[in-house]
């Protein structure tokens, strides 16, 4: 999507009328307006290589200065004449000419293309401040340099150099917003890299090999242990677990059996099974993740700047005070204070400080961020941490490790816990399945050696028997013990108080009685719990919001503090969930890390993703957590306020000299030169308040 700069619609490049000429495309908007629109990756390669050419030319000119005040302290002088007679004399201002001039209408012509959009709509914004006030100052500067006999000035009186100034920090600033607003669109050419490329369908009873996007509804598809499964579908015949979890959210692998629905893009994980198509293409879940990752990134158009807003109802003031002064000058028939007047209202109202008021914040503030693991991707966000009400949790991976782990071993009577474990890691070693795993790790934690057993065999959905040494061990469910004749009712109310924990109870039988219950479970991240509690101290609503079932998703929100729970969402939902909070009145921010969390994270004000989650969720975070620490999630949110803080008291000061300096600069005791000192000076103070943020602490983090 692109919209029209002049009539202000929206151009889908998918659907309007366009032709190709000249490697360049031109589309016509639905009023026939006709506008040539680059891609964003061509655009921002102009717009870096404008910014390059203005802040190139800016340090030439410092390192220029630096050179000239040395040669200058050791008594030389500096060459004061040219061998061309026609040209002028060989002065510093001829060298700021010479530099500057690319500067000028290479580095600015983005801002004269937006003043002329501006006009064009009768919408005054920055671009034309910055275009009346940089090419007034150049050339002004010019026609004093090339006829300095003409006005009553000094030829050295010269403002060049504030106007490359003014194009090069403006350029900056710009060049990153767009910067980050095209990494944003990684995200979903990530998710579309998560698709199969191959499917194995069966036609005419053979197994065939057909690239996935060609699967049609109905056909039957076979996918083998490892395999990414292609389209969504119910399972026909086979038995296997599948990792859900960058869909789902649940981090461990779901059983499937004939009946089931599987989804595109998830993985199997252990068996073979057949499954029929039933959604293909743009009806898949993964495809529908991508739709509403679009969607919501498009619909959450950055919150207008409070720079723009100024600048609507300051660019006309400026211009009507510096007419208004130049006309009163020539009432008086006092021609040349008419124009020096104008110009320096034009220079003293030149936005340089304005322009670098949000840039400045958000360069020391993003690296500040950076130095504590926080990344912060736009303005945009900053300005919505001030309004906070809700933060919302996702709970796989993000308030919990992602991965089960042993959490209790209980024996019974007369059997030892080391025992239970031992024997269980001895039916689990080599195992593939996570829970099988956790047990495994369990034990290695606990130095037991592990043996190998004899025999081995899977009872698909209930769990495995072994042979050990010639004893035979079981390690299953209810249903497994029930068929082997294995009673577990002393330990049944153990069972269901691990099973009301959102745990799941694993029972270990050796030779048909039991001996134990081991419970695993996905446990909470270390300062899971301290990260909510500082938030609810602040004020902030918490809130999980989870694919899980609602037992498991109580039992970790309890355990954390959370008190209110929305379980058993699918990822198509998550989005409409955080819709329909914000609808409420709240501002809210999604905490997340997998794929199933990225409609939901650019759905919200602000989506915080974890690092160390999936790169989907990263790309469309609009704050990134570089560590596995929920407390940064306290500490993104409090440097996010103290840096918008800054850009709010960079624009008082930014607009101080200006409020003061305009009326001044009117009524003629202030000409150009100390205009062009007094803007300096805003920038100065602009840059000094930007800097404090490098002393940023979070008080309330105990490190």
């Amino acid at each position: 999507m692109a919209r029209d700069p002049v009539c202000g619609m929206v151009v889908d490049e998918d659907k309007a009328l366009s032709a190709e000429i000249g490697g360049r495309r031109y589309y016509f908007c639905s009023i026939g307006c006709l506008r040539i629109f680059e891609s964003p990756e061509v655009e921002l390669k102009h717009l870096k290589r404008r910014m390059y050419v203005a802040v190139s030319g800016v340090l030439a000119i410092a390192v220029l200065r630096a050179i000239a005040y040395l040669t200058l302290a050791f008594g030389a002088v500096l060459v004061t004449w040219a061998p061309i007679p026609s040209l002028p004399t060989f002065t510093w201002g001829l060298i700021l000419f010479l530099i500057t001039t690319p500067i000028q209408f290479i580095g600015g012509w983005v801002f004269y293309k937006g003043a002329y959009h501006a006009i064009r709509s009768l919408v005054p914004n920055m671009d034309l401040l910055v275009s009346v006030g940089t090419l007034t100052a150049y050339f002004y500067s010019a026609f004093v340099l090339f006829f300095p006999n003409v006005l009553p000035v000094k030829q050295k009186e010269v403002y060049f150099e504030v106007s490359a100034v003014i194009i090069a920090f403006i350029l900056l600033g710009k060049y990153m917003e767009e910067a980050i607003k095209k990494r944003s669109s990684a995200a979903v050419r990530k998710l579309l890299d998560l698709r199969p490329t191959m499917a194995t369908v069966i036609k005419n009873g053979v197994e065939t090999q057909i690239p996935a996007q060609h699967v049609q509804v109905g056909d039957v598809v076979v996918v083998r242990p490892g395999e990414k499964i292609p389209v969504d579908g119910v399972v026909l015949e086979g038995f296997s677990t599948v990792d859900e979890s960058m869909i789902t959210g649940e981090s461990v692998p779901v059983e499937k059996k004939p009946g089931d629905e599987v989804i595109g893009a998830t993985i199997n994980r252990a068996g073979m099974f057949k499954f029929k198509a039933t959604k293909i293409g743009a009806e898949t879940t993964l495809e529908q993740i991508v739709k509403m990752v679009e969607e919501a990134q498009a619909s959450t158009a950055p919150i207008q700047r409070l720079v723009d807003k100024v600048a609507s109802y300051f660019v006309p003031a400026v211009l009507i005070v510096a007419v208004a002064a130049a006309a009163g000058w020539m009432t008086l028939q006092n021609y040349t204070q008419a124009l020096l007047s104008f110009i320096a209202v034009l220079i003293i109202a030149c936005p340089c400080a304005m322009g670098i008021a949000t840039p400045a914040a958000l360069t020391v503030g993003v690296g500040k961020g950076a130095e504590m693991g926080i990344l912060i991707r736009g303005a945009e966000y900053l300005e919505r941490a001030q309004k906070l009400t809700t933060v919302v949790f996702d709970k796989t991976g993000t308030l919990t490790k992602g991965e089960p782990s042993v959490t209790d071993v209980i024996p019974t009577a007369g059997r030892k816990v080391e025992e239970v474990i031992l024997l269980a890691a001895a039916v689990e070693k080599g195992s593939e399945h996570p829970i099988g795993k956790a047990i495994v790790k369990e034990a290695e934690a606990r130095g037991i050696s592990i043996p190998n057993i004899g025999s081995f065999e899977s009872i698909p959905g209930k769990g495995v028997k072994a042979n050990l040494h010639g004893d035979e061990i079981i390690l299953g469910n209810r249903m497994l013990m029930e068929e082997e004749g294995v009673n577990y009712g002393s330990m049944e109310e153990w069972m269901k108080s691990l099973e009301e924990q959102g745990k799941t109870a694993i029972m270990v039988a050796l030779n048909r009685r039991l001996i134990g219950i081991i419970g695993v479970a996905d446990t909470l991240k270390q300062y899971s719990k301290e990260a909510v509690r500082i938030l609810r101290n602040m004020g902030i609503e918490t809130m999980m919001l989870t694919g899980d079932n609602e037992r498991t998703a109580e039992a970790i929100a309890k355990q954390v503090g959370i008190h209110k729970v929305i379980a058993g969402v699918p990822p198509q939902e998550k989005a409409s969930v955080i819709g329909r909070l914000r609808k409420d009145g709240k501002v809210v921010a999604m905490v997340g890390d997998g794929v199933n969390d990225a409609p939901a994270l650019a759905t919200a004000d602000i989506g915080i993703a974890i690092g160390g989650g999936s790169d989907i969720a990263k790309e469309t975070g609009g704050i990134v957590l570089v560590k596995d620490d929920l407390r940064d999630v306290v500490a993104g949110i409090a440097l996010s306020k103290a840096t918008m803080r800054k850009i709010k008291q960079n624009l008082f000061w930014a607009l101080i000299y200006n409020t003061i300096g305009v009326p001044i600069a009117a009524l003629g005791f202030l000409n150009p030169m100390i205009a062009a000192a007094a803007m300096s000076l805003s920038s100065i103070s602009v840059v000094s308040n930007s800097a404090l943020l490098k002393k940023f602490r979070v008080k309330s983090l105990k490190q």
